[in-house]
């Protein structure tokens, strides 16, 4: 068949994953995966508070009995901004490293990504920034190795190809995202997350799933135009075979292990399903794209600082991300249900662990609602301090978030926007 006659959609989906390694000890092989990259410095960005257990000076001395220097970063924002972004940058632009290493959650993992390519390729980082708020700059070559060593079971930003910040000045959050930015290499190690509190588990797990269930039942990728080149096809290609057998993995390990982990940090066999369902979410979606509830998610992030979340108390006040998503996920799913109704109810299945009596548009809403009240999310958006005087602004910040929305498995405009912001207001 001639290219001419398959018509203008895509025809192409393509996977690209992150290698994984998890288990129990995992952390234990990072000074022979060093050796094995042939590296010879590294940048180590970590999360301050792992210090206080250890694991910081753990990783560098592992690293340094792989006759591996290492020099550590660790003034790392939750939610990163531009600034913060920034400072990373210029930090490794002032060190000859010749790989990274990353130690934490999403934001840590997120700066490191953005200090590799800053170092990697230069100029500033509202060069690459997602147009219409940056450049869009595509970096021209591959980074430097870098291995992501997540210490919660989250953002899946381990398994990815974006880093997430916050540009205050535009009132919302947005990113930088091209393949040359996916880690090198994921280690996941259950037991460097006993240390994360329970609202943090709670908050991370909920990304897990919300970033699952988006992929799952985003836009197809043949629904898509087909790009000018392979070099223009976007990461978030649309949903498809192969990225769905990790997205409903993940979700499924969300219905079964997230309540387990966040009560309990020594519930390993959760904590640890919980972490490898992070990076398999981050797979499927990294893949497939997240759309609707990480749009509206970007705003309520950052337009305002009022809300001091479960385990996040020694932050400045914020939003943490997987709340901001999840607050609005029943609504953007009993609006796409008309899109992919057997999808929706399947992900339902999964949460719930037992069919779906009655199945429809609130099947999915209950099962998310359920989740969220047994693991102590805020209720809505009320609780993060928003109003019905907010919402054109929240509408608006939405709105700006294009490069997600285009993914959604059904058009959505401002209209449809604004009806999920005031019915998420509370949800219950």
């Amino acid at each position: 068949m001639a290219p001419s006659d398959r018509g203008s959609n895509e025809s192409v989906f393509t996977l690209e994953a992150t290698q994984l390694k998890f288990g129990n000890g995992a952390v234990e092989e990072l000074g022979w995966e060093l050796n094995r990259l042939g590296l010879s410095k590294v940048l180590v960005v970590a999360d301050p508070r792992l210090r206080e257990f250890g694991i910081t000076e753990r990783v560098t001395d592992i690293i340094a009995h792989a006759g591996v220097a290492a020099v550590v970063f660790d003034d790392i924002q939750v939610e990163p901004t531009l600034d913060s972004l920034s400072r990373a940058a210029d930090f490794a632009k002032s060190h000859d490293v010749d790989g990274f290493v990353a130690l934490g959650g999403g934001s840590t993992i997120d700066t490191a990504k953005v200090a590799n390519l800053v170092r990697t390729h230069g100029g500033d980082i509202i060069d690459y920034v997602n147009a219409p708020i940056g450049g869009g700059r595509k970096p021209p070559s591959p980074l430097r190795p870098l291995i992501a060593i997540p210490t919660t079971s989250g953002s899946g930003s381990e398994a990815t190809t974006v880093a997430v910040l916050d540009v205050p000045q535009f009132g919302t959050k947005t990113g930088i995202s091209h393949r040359y930015m996916r880690p090198t290499l994921a280690i996941v190690d259950p037991e460097l997350a006993r240390s994360t509190p329970g609202g943090v588990t709670a908050s991370c797990g909920l990304d897990v799933v919300c970033h699952a269930i988006e992929s799952y039942i985003s836009k197809p990728f043949d629904a898509r135009p087909r790009p000018a080149s392979p070099d223009d096809r976007p990461p978030y290609q649309g949903s498809n075979p192969v990225a769905d057998i990790w997205s409903l993995k993940a979700i499924e390990f969300g219905g079964l292990y997230l309540r387990r982990a966040v009560r309990d940090g020594d519930d390993l066999e959760a904590r640890g399903t919980m972490m490898l369902g992070a990076t398999m979410a981050g797979i499927g979606f990294g893949t497939a794209g997240v759309h609707v509830p990480h749009a509206c998610a970007y705003p309520l992030a950052s337009l305002k600082h009022t809300y001091t979340a479960p385990g996040y108390e020694r932050h400045k006040a914020f939003v943490p991300h997987g709340f901001s998503v999840i607050v609005t996920s029943p609504a953007a799913f009993r609006y796409s249900y008309d899109a992919a109704p057997e999808k929706h109810i399947r992900a339902a299945e999964l949460l719930t662990g037992k069919p779906v009596e009655n199945p429809g548009p609130k099947s999915l809403p209950a099962a998310l609602v359920s989740l969220m009240k047994d693991t102590g999310a805020p209720s809505g958006l009320v609780e993060l301090g928003y109003g019905e005087a907010d919402i054109p602004a929240l509408v608006a910040g939405a709105m700006k978030q294009q490069r997600l929305l285009v993914g959604a498995p059904k058009p959505i405009d401002a209209s449809g926007i604004e009806a999920i912001m005031r019915q998420s207001l509370a949800n219950w």
